[in-house]
Protein backbone atom coordinates (compact mmCIF):
# COMPACT_ATOMS: atom_id res chain seq x y z
CA UNK A 1 0.00 0.00 0.00
CA UNK A 2 1.73 3.31 -0.95
CA UNK A 3 1.13 6.68 0.65
CA UNK A 4 -1.90 7.94 -1.25
CA UNK A 5 -3.83 5.10 -1.07
CA UNK A 6 -3.31 5.09 2.73
CA UNK A 7 -4.20 9.03 3.03
CA UNK A 8 -7.33 8.54 0.72
CA UNK A 9 -8.17 5.59 2.76
CA UNK A 10 -8.73 8.48 5.69
CA UNK A 11 -12.16 9.49 4.91
CA UNK A 12 -13.37 5.96 6.17
CA UNK A 13 -12.03 6.05 9.44
CA UNK A 14 -12.82 7.45 12.77
CA UNK A 15 -11.00 8.45 15.58
CA UNK A 16 -12.84 8.96 19.30
CA UNK A 17 -10.07 11.81 21.08
CA UNK A 18 -10.08 11.79 24.89
CA UNK A 19 -8.13 14.56 26.83
CA UNK A 20 -7.93 17.84 27.79
CA UNK A 21 -9.69 20.27 25.66
CA UNK A 22 -8.42 23.99 25.23
CA UNK A 23 -9.51 26.89 23.76
CA UNK A 24 -6.67 29.27 22.09
CA UNK A 25 -7.26 33.04 22.21
CA UNK A 26 -4.77 34.89 19.73
CA UNK A 27 -4.39 39.03 19.98
CA UNK A 28 -2.40 39.69 16.76
CA UNK A 29 -1.34 43.85 17.17
CA UNK A 30 1.72 46.10 16.44
CA UNK A 31 4.09 46.90 18.73
CA UNK A 32 5.69 50.55 17.67
CA UNK A 33 6.58 52.34 21.04
CA UNK A 34 7.46 51.72 25.13
CA UNK A 35 4.98 52.18 27.78
CA UNK A 36 5.81 55.24 29.48
CA UNK A 37 3.99 53.24 32.57
CA UNK A 38 6.64 50.61 32.86
CA UNK A 39 9.48 48.72 29.95
CA UNK A 40 7.07 46.88 28.38
CA UNK A 41 6.32 46.54 25.20
CA UNK A 42 2.66 48.34 23.70
CA UNK A 43 0.60 45.96 21.11
CA UNK A 44 -2.18 48.28 19.19
CA UNK A 45 -4.28 45.05 18.67
CA UNK A 46 -5.55 44.91 15.17
CA UNK A 47 -7.53 41.69 15.10
CA UNK A 48 -8.15 38.67 18.15
CA UNK A 49 -9.36 35.21 17.37
CA UNK A 50 -10.22 31.56 18.96
CA UNK A 51 -8.73 28.29 17.81
CA UNK A 52 -9.04 25.15 19.01
CA UNK A 53 -5.87 23.75 21.36
CA UNK A 54 -5.14 20.43 23.30
CA UNK A 55 -7.20 17.42 22.46
CA UNK A 56 -10.07 19.88 20.93
CA UNK A 57 -6.74 20.50 18.53
CA UNK A 58 -5.93 16.90 17.90
CA UNK A 59 -9.69 16.06 16.84
CA UNK A 60 -9.49 19.27 14.36
CA UNK A 61 -6.61 17.52 12.92
CA UNK A 62 -8.26 14.54 12.32
CA UNK A 63 -11.42 16.43 10.68
CA UNK A 64 -9.10 18.48 8.70
CA UNK A 65 -7.32 15.53 7.23
CA UNK A 66 -10.92 14.12 5.99
CA UNK A 67 -11.63 11.68 9.20
CA UNK A 68 -14.23 11.46 11.50
CA UNK A 69 -13.36 12.84 14.82
CA UNK A 70 -15.46 12.71 18.18
CA UNK A 71 -13.92 14.07 21.37
CA UNK A 72 -14.55 13.62 25.00
CA UNK A 73 -13.50 16.21 27.55
CA UNK A 74 -14.25 19.01 30.35
CA UNK A 75 -15.59 22.55 29.45
CA UNK A 76 -16.78 24.84 32.09
CA UNK A 77 -20.32 26.37 32.30
CA UNK A 78 -18.96 29.58 31.02
CA UNK A 79 -18.45 31.65 27.80
CA UNK A 80 -15.02 30.53 27.01
CA UNK A 81 -16.76 26.88 26.86
CA UNK A 82 -19.33 27.77 24.94
CA UNK A 83 -17.07 29.22 22.34
CA UNK A 84 -15.44 25.77 22.37
CA UNK A 85 -18.25 23.66 21.68
CA UNK A 86 -19.57 25.70 18.87
CA UNK A 87 -16.24 25.88 17.65
CA UNK A 88 -15.94 22.04 17.74
CA UNK A 89 -19.42 21.71 16.19
CA UNK A 90 -18.50 23.86 12.73
CA UNK A 91 -15.70 21.81 11.96
CA UNK A 92 -17.60 18.59 12.12
CA UNK A 93 -16.65 17.45 15.36
CA UNK A 94 -18.71 15.29 17.30
CA UNK A 95 -19.22 17.20 20.72
CA UNK A 96 -21.97 14.24 22.63
CA UNK A 97 -18.75 13.42 24.85
CA UNK A 98 -18.02 17.01 26.52
CA UNK A 99 -19.22 17.23 30.41
CA UNK A 100 -19.40 20.29 31.94
CA UNK A 101 -17.88 20.71 35.44
CA UNK A 102 -17.69 23.50 38.25
CA UNK A 103 -14.03 24.95 36.96
CA UNK A 104 -12.99 27.51 34.33
CA UNK A 105 -12.72 26.18 30.72
CA UNK A 106 -8.98 25.89 29.92
CA UNK A 107 -7.84 29.08 27.73
CA UNK A 108 -4.58 30.04 26.66
CA UNK A 109 -4.38 33.84 25.63
CA UNK A 110 -1.46 34.23 23.41
CA UNK A 111 -0.58 37.88 22.27
CA UNK A 112 1.50 37.92 19.19
CA UNK A 113 3.13 41.04 16.88
CA UNK A 114 5.39 41.13 13.86
CA UNK A 115 4.72 37.12 14.04
CA UNK A 116 6.10 36.80 17.39
CA UNK A 117 4.64 35.74 21.03
CA UNK A 118 4.91 38.66 23.30
CA UNK A 119 3.30 36.79 26.08
CA UNK A 120 0.77 34.28 26.81
CA UNK A 121 -1.27 34.09 30.14
CA UNK A 122 -3.93 30.90 30.90
CA UNK A 123 -6.56 30.80 32.87
CA UNK A 124 -7.41 26.71 33.74
CA UNK A 125 -8.20 24.49 37.17
CA UNK A 126 -6.13 21.48 36.63
CA UNK A 127 -7.47 19.49 39.37
CA UNK A 128 -8.21 15.43 38.42
CA UNK A 129 -11.37 14.64 37.42
CA UNK A 130 -12.85 11.87 40.07
CA UNK A 131 -16.12 11.06 41.50
CA UNK A 132 -19.36 11.26 39.16
CA UNK A 133 -17.94 13.38 36.50
CA UNK A 134 -15.20 10.35 36.31
CA UNK A 135 -17.96 7.16 36.36
CA UNK A 136 -19.99 9.66 33.33
CA UNK A 137 -16.91 9.80 31.04
CA UNK A 138 -16.34 6.10 31.53
CA UNK A 139 -19.71 4.81 30.93
CA UNK A 140 -19.99 7.12 27.61
CA UNK A 141 -16.69 6.19 26.30
CA UNK A 142 -17.32 2.62 26.90
CA UNK A 143 -20.92 2.82 25.25
CA UNK A 144 -18.67 4.45 21.85
CA UNK A 145 -15.46 2.83 22.14
CA UNK A 146 -16.64 -0.23 19.67
CA UNK A 147 -18.06 2.49 17.37
CA UNK A 148 -14.08 3.95 16.33
CA UNK A 149 -11.37 2.50 14.57
CA UNK A 150 -8.73 4.06 17.08
CA UNK A 151 -8.18 6.11 20.47
CA UNK A 152 -6.17 8.96 20.95
CA UNK A 153 -5.30 10.51 24.65
CA UNK A 154 -4.45 13.91 24.59
CA UNK A 155 -2.65 14.84 27.94
CA UNK A 156 -2.06 18.29 28.57
CA UNK A 157 -2.23 17.81 32.30
CA UNK A 158 -5.20 20.04 32.75
CA UNK A 159 -6.92 17.01 35.14
CA UNK A 160 -8.65 15.27 32.53
CA UNK A 161 -6.00 12.19 32.68
CA UNK A 162 -5.96 10.19 35.45
CA UNK A 163 -4.58 6.83 36.13
CA UNK A 164 -8.00 5.67 36.65
CA UNK A 165 -9.24 6.63 33.43
CA UNK A 166 -6.80 5.53 31.06
CA UNK A 167 -6.99 2.14 33.39
CA UNK A 168 -11.00 2.11 32.46
CA UNK A 169 -10.15 2.98 28.88
CA UNK A 170 -7.59 -0.16 28.68
CA UNK A 171 -10.36 -2.29 29.88
CA UNK A 172 -12.64 -1.72 26.88
CA UNK A 173 -9.99 -1.52 24.28
CA UNK A 174 -7.78 -4.38 24.79
CA UNK A 175 -10.37 -7.11 24.15
CA UNK A 176 -11.36 -5.59 21.09
CA UNK A 177 -7.70 -4.79 20.06
CA UNK A 178 -8.28 -1.56 19.68
CA UNK A 179 -5.32 1.10 19.08
CA UNK A 180 -4.73 3.53 22.07
CA UNK A 181 -2.10 6.55 21.19
CA UNK A 182 -0.74 8.44 24.09
CA UNK A 183 0.52 12.32 23.46
CA UNK A 184 2.11 12.26 26.91
CA UNK A 185 2.76 14.54 29.69
CA UNK A 186 6.17 14.37 32.19
CA UNK A 187 4.48 12.93 35.87
CA UNK A 188 1.88 10.61 33.82
CA UNK A 189 3.89 8.34 32.50
CA UNK A 190 2.62 5.83 35.08
CA UNK A 191 -0.33 6.08 33.63
CA UNK A 192 0.17 4.81 30.44
CA UNK A 193 1.49 1.38 31.05
CA UNK A 194 0.18 -1.08 28.58
CA UNK A 195 -1.25 1.86 25.57
CA UNK A 196 -0.22 0.95 22.20
CA UNK A 197 2.23 3.20 21.39
CA UNK A 198 3.51 7.44 22.82
CA UNK A 199 4.96 10.36 21.30
CA UNK A 200 7.03 12.10 23.94
CA UNK A 201 9.84 14.81 22.83
CA UNK A 202 13.18 14.45 23.66
CA UNK A 203 12.80 16.17 26.75
CA UNK A 204 9.56 14.29 27.80
CA UNK A 205 11.54 10.72 26.73
CA UNK A 206 14.60 12.06 28.47
CA UNK A 207 12.31 12.87 32.19
CA UNK A 208 9.82 10.03 31.66
CA UNK A 209 13.23 7.19 31.06
CA UNK A 210 15.48 9.14 33.59
CA UNK A 211 18.12 9.38 31.54
CA UNK A 212 19.86 12.29 29.79
CA UNK A 213 19.66 12.10 26.08
CA UNK A 214 22.76 14.15 24.96
CA UNK A 215 23.30 11.69 21.91
CA UNK A 216 22.23 8.96 19.49
CA UNK A 217 23.47 6.16 22.13
CA UNK A 218 21.74 7.48 25.23
CA UNK A 219 18.37 8.51 22.48
CA UNK A 220 18.38 4.52 21.95
CA UNK A 221 18.17 3.84 25.54
CA UNK A 222 15.98 5.88 26.77
CA UNK A 223 13.54 4.94 23.85
CA UNK A 224 14.13 1.36 24.81
CA UNK A 225 13.89 1.88 28.23
CA UNK A 226 10.19 3.45 27.77
CA UNK A 227 9.26 0.56 25.66
CA UNK A 228 10.36 -1.89 28.48
CA UNK A 229 9.31 0.16 31.61
CA UNK A 230 5.60 0.67 30.42
CA UNK A 231 4.56 -2.19 28.16
CA UNK A 232 4.05 -0.53 25.10
CA UNK A 233 4.29 -1.63 21.61
CA UNK A 234 5.88 1.71 20.50
CA UNK A 235 7.62 4.44 21.20
CA UNK A 236 8.09 8.04 18.73
CA UNK A 237 10.63 9.97 20.28
CA UNK A 238 9.85 13.30 18.16
CA UNK A 239 13.08 15.43 17.75
CA UNK A 240 12.44 18.88 15.83
CA UNK A 241 15.22 19.84 13.50
CA UNK A 242 16.54 16.20 13.99
CA UNK A 243 12.96 14.49 12.77
CA UNK A 244 11.89 11.72 14.31
CA UNK A 245 12.67 7.50 16.10
CA UNK A 246 10.27 5.00 16.13
CA UNK A 247 10.69 2.50 18.88
CA UNK A 248 9.13 -1.16 18.56
CA UNK A 249 10.63 -4.42 19.60
CA UNK A 250 13.62 -4.99 17.87
CA UNK A 251 13.54 -2.59 15.88
CA UNK A 252 14.80 1.31 15.81
CA UNK A 253 13.62 3.05 12.76
CA UNK A 254 15.05 6.55 12.23
CA UNK A 255 13.10 9.51 10.19
CA UNK A 256 14.77 12.34 9.29
CA UNK A 257 12.49 15.93 8.93
CA UNK A 258 11.44 17.14 5.84
CA UNK A 259 10.66 20.91 7.33
CA UNK A 260 11.09 23.42 5.01
CA UNK A 261 10.81 26.32 7.27
CA UNK A 262 9.39 26.61 10.70
CA UNK A 263 7.64 29.56 12.10
CA UNK A 264 5.63 28.11 15.01
CA UNK A 265 5.92 24.84 16.81
CA UNK A 266 2.99 25.44 18.30
CA UNK A 267 0.51 22.32 17.88
CA UNK A 268 2.93 20.38 16.37
CA UNK A 269 2.64 17.37 18.52
CA UNK A 270 -1.08 17.13 17.89
CA UNK A 271 -0.72 16.81 14.00
CA UNK A 272 2.02 14.23 14.42
CA UNK A 273 -0.22 12.02 16.69
CA UNK A 274 -3.35 12.41 14.93
CA UNK A 275 -1.79 11.63 11.60
CA UNK A 276 -0.02 8.46 12.85
CA UNK A 277 -3.03 7.42 14.42
CA UNK A 278 -5.27 7.81 11.42
CA UNK A 279 -2.21 6.66 8.77
CA UNK A 280 -2.31 3.25 10.88
CA UNK A 281 -5.72 3.24 11.41
CA UNK A 282 -5.72 3.03 7.65
CA UNK A 283 -3.28 -0.15 7.03
CA UNK A 284 -0.30 1.35 7.42
CA UNK A 285 2.40 -0.49 9.55
CA UNK A 286 3.99 1.66 12.34
CA UNK A 287 6.98 2.95 10.13
CA UNK A 288 4.69 3.88 7.01
CA UNK A 289 2.18 5.57 9.54
CA UNK A 290 5.38 7.41 11.15
CA UNK A 291 7.28 8.67 7.97
CA UNK A 292 3.04 9.91 6.92
CA UNK A 293 2.99 11.85 10.50
CA UNK A 294 6.32 13.51 9.95
CA UNK A 295 5.42 14.65 6.47
CA UNK A 296 1.73 16.54 8.81
CA UNK A 297 4.33 17.92 10.82
CA UNK A 298 6.37 18.85 8.24
CA UNK A 299 3.42 20.98 6.63
CA UNK A 300 1.95 22.61 9.97
CA UNK A 301 5.10 23.97 11.91
CA UNK A 302 5.31 26.06 8.49
CA UNK A 303 2.36 28.16 9.61
CA UNK A 304 1.68 31.04 12.78
CA UNK A 305 -0.46 29.70 15.46
CA UNK A 306 -2.20 25.72 15.72
CA UNK A 307 -2.27 24.48 12.59
CA UNK A 308 -3.46 21.66 10.34
CA UNK A 309 -2.95 20.05 7.20
CA UNK A 310 -5.27 18.85 4.66
CA UNK A 311 -5.24 15.22 2.45
CA UNK A 312 -4.34 17.07 -0.71
CA UNK A 313 -1.45 18.97 1.11
CA UNK A 314 -0.40 15.67 2.24
CA UNK A 315 -0.57 13.47 -0.76
CA UNK A 316 1.13 16.88 -2.57
CA UNK A 317 4.15 16.59 -0.07
CA UNK A 318 5.26 12.98 -1.05
CA UNK A 319 4.83 14.09 -4.98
Amino acid sequence: MDFRKIIKEFRNRRILVIGDLILDHYIWGNVNRISPEAPVPVVEVTRENFLLGGAANVAHNIVSLGAHAAVTGIIGEDIAGEALRNILGQKGIDCSGLFTENRPTTVKTRVIAHSQQIVRFDREDSKYVDGRILRGILSHIHSIMNDFDAVIISDYKKGMITAELVSGILKKSRPKGIFVAVDPKVGHYNFYKGVSLITPNLAEAALGSGMEIKDDKTLVKAGRSLLKKLALNAVLITRGEQGMSLFEKGRITHIPTVAQRVYDVTGAGDTVISALTLAYASGAGLEKAAVIANQAAGIVVGEVGTATTTPEQLMESFS
